[in-house]
């Protein structure tokens, strides 16, 4: 399922890339997120219209749509048992059920929600400028709120929920533990990090914010005192990265259009195991479940996928 910044949506074949269906022009505006629903028989498309579209993915026909408001839609996400559907516009996020009927909204963030993302089935989080903020999902009843004085960009969970890392403005990572509510900061990046990454067990967390990808590992006591993993190939900024759900495989994309799949150690090193060029900017990566498979989208427009072997 891909959208696009003209306002398509397309369906592809994902073994043979034939066109399933494709609709032009459904959102006025660009499509700014896609989510799948866990069952796979539906999605979710967001975008500069203000509106949220549920489809179905095999005819591809509009189910529902949701009418959020007048500022564009930058974030969708379905909760790990489908049961709920988040969303943020502007300084808020609502969540919906699935029927699509609104069950809360929030106050008012401190600034635009960058980032949303499920820490379990029945708790929400967002990101804005100060705070990263968790919240109940049948009641939007504030849950925690871990606060630090920055402007926060990105924002990824480990699986279990504990740890929290965002990307700042200010070139820096910043986690917290949610168990303690203790936080830290990764600092020595080039640029703003809004590229994130955990793998499925919690143990790495990588980085983009520069031409290298930085690997941190909360094995034992750490990344507190120990040094990160340095993978190194791009010659422009990483733009996104994406593990694979099995094994310690690492995907990232970069300005200078080169993707690269990275084999890893546990405490972060790694070491390249394949490479493509695309059309243009890297811009999405996504993997196949079973990790056999890796999709890319480029500035240009592209979609190209990989077997894996």
């Amino acid at each position: 399922m891909v959208g696009d910044a003209a306002g398509g949506v397309y369906a592809f074949d994902g073994k043979s890339g034939a066109t399933t269906w494709e609709r032009r022009g459904v959102h006025d505006g660009g499509v700014l997120a896609v989510a799948v629903h866990p069952s796979g028989t539906t999605f979710a498309t967001a975008g500069q219209d203000g509106r949220v579209l549920i489809w179905g993915v095999a005819e591809g026909q509009v189910q529902q749509a949701i009418d959020i408001g007048d500022d564009w839609v930058e974030n969708v996400a379905w909760s790990p048992d489908g049961q709920w559907l988040a969303a943020s516009c502007s300084r808020q996020v609502r969540a919906y059920g699935v029927d699509g009927a609104e069950v809360w909204r929030s106050e008012d963030h401190p600034s635009t929600v960058s980032a949303i993302a499920w820490s379990s089935a029945g708790e929400l989080a967002t990101a804005c400028y100060g705070r990263v903020t968790f919240f109940d999902a049948p009641t939007g009843e504030l849950r925690q709120k871990l606060e630090w004085q920055g402007s926060l960009v990105s924002m990824v969970l480990s699986p279990d929920g504990d740890i929290v890392a965002c990307g700042s403005q200010d070139n820096t990572v910043h986690f917290w533990r949610r168990s303690t509510e203790r936080d830290a900061m990764m600092s020595g990046y080039s640029a703003k990090p809004s590229a994130l990454a955990f793998d499925d067990t919690g143990t790495l967390l990588a980085t983009g914010g520069g031409e290298a990808v930085t690997v941190w590992s909360f094995e034992g006591d750490g990344p507190e005192g120990t040094r990160p993993g340095v993978l190194e190939h791009h010659v422009q900024p990483v733009t996104t990265l994406a593990f694979a759900r099995r094994g310690m495989r690492l995907a990232s994309a970069a300005r200078d259009g080169a993707v690269v799949v990275w084999s890893l150690e546990r405490d972060g090193n790694g070491r390249p195991i394949g490479t493509a060029v695309l059309a243009g900017i890297g811009a999405k990566l996504y993997w196949r479940p079973d990790g056999r498979a890796l999709a890319a989208l480029d500035a240009q427009g592209g979609v190209t996928a990989w077997r894996i072997g």
